[in-house]
């Protein structure tokens, strides 16, 4: 925990929670470490099983913080400035994008541009009634970042990617929902919980499974056909030599509910 940053793991739960309510928990160099460090941390450690990424207040999370970012175009040289893009931003979207693990965003308000790119990286997004997404980069002449050139057009398609990231504006939570970018909506002071349970039943899962799905689903999206089936098969070879496996076989035969160990 830092003063920008919480870190909670409850069982085998890890809720990372931006912490700037005041800033709309937008991204100055201080959180973008603590982040960064945090979702490594979260990712190395076999304890946790799945990670739940929010933000405090009433914002998820509202990008690069522009007071910094205004000051630093003053101090910094620009080579020295946009290196907090592979410093930071492009080791966090790894993170959560190839975690071996599930990852979800509750998001609890706002997520806008670095944001909403942060929420886009995750593999489930619950979305407060009250939230909402912006895909701002343009608007303050900038391209794209942290994933989102990767992540929103597998979301939503090309055309409506463009059009998202050329021409932002506010995507309130049903728009998203009927987009594609949310897989749910929930009232906002069920977030937390709607959050937490689908976080414990994914902890409870085959996590082992859940990371070769999601490496499989990675390579799948850019690679040819007879590439993908030889990876799928490299991966249910993988999975399939586990204890996870065997036991959830005998389980089903059993008719008895499985007990997943990572292992």
């Amino acid at each position: 925990m830092t003063d920008v940053l919480r870190y909670d793991r409850t069982e085998h739960v890890a809720t990372v929670t931006m912490h700037r309510p005041d800033a709309m928990n937008s991204l100055n160099i201080e959180l973008k470490e603590a982040l960064r460090d945090a979702l490594a941390e979260a990712a190395a450690d076999s304890a946790v099983r799945a990670v739940v990424l929010t933000g405090s207040g009433r914002a998820f999370c509202a990008g690069q913080d522009l007071k910094e970012h205004v000051a630093l175009l003053a101090e910094a040289s620009p080579d020295e400035l946009w290196l907090t893009v592979p410093r930071h931003y492009t080791p966090i979207a790894t993170s959560l994008a190839t975690m071996p693990k599930p990852v979800v965003a509750a998001v609890n308000g706002i997520a806008a541009g670095a944001g909403a790119s942060l929420a886009f990286a995750c593999d489930f997004r619950l979305t407060a009634d009250t939230a909402a997404y912006n895909l701002a980069f343009s608007a303050i002449g900038l391209s794209a970042d942290t994933g989102s050139t990767w992540t929103l057009q597998r979301l939503v398609g090309y055309a409506k990617a463009v059009e998202l990231l050329m021409l932002p504006s506010t995507i309130p939570a049903a728009t998203a929902l009927e987009l594609g970018l949310t897989h749910h909506v929930v009232p906002a002071d069920e977030l937390a919980d709607a959050a937490a349970e689908l976080a414990g039943r994914l902890a409870a899962g085959p996590t082992l499974a859940y990371a070769a799905i999601k490496r499989a689903l990675a390579f799948s999206a850019t690679h040819p056909l007879p590439e993908a089936l030889a990876f799928e098969g490299d991966m249910m070879a993988l999975t399939g030599k586990t204890a996870d496996h065997r036991n959830a076989v005998a389980s089903f035969v059993a008719k008895e509910r499985p007990v997943f160990t990572a292992e």
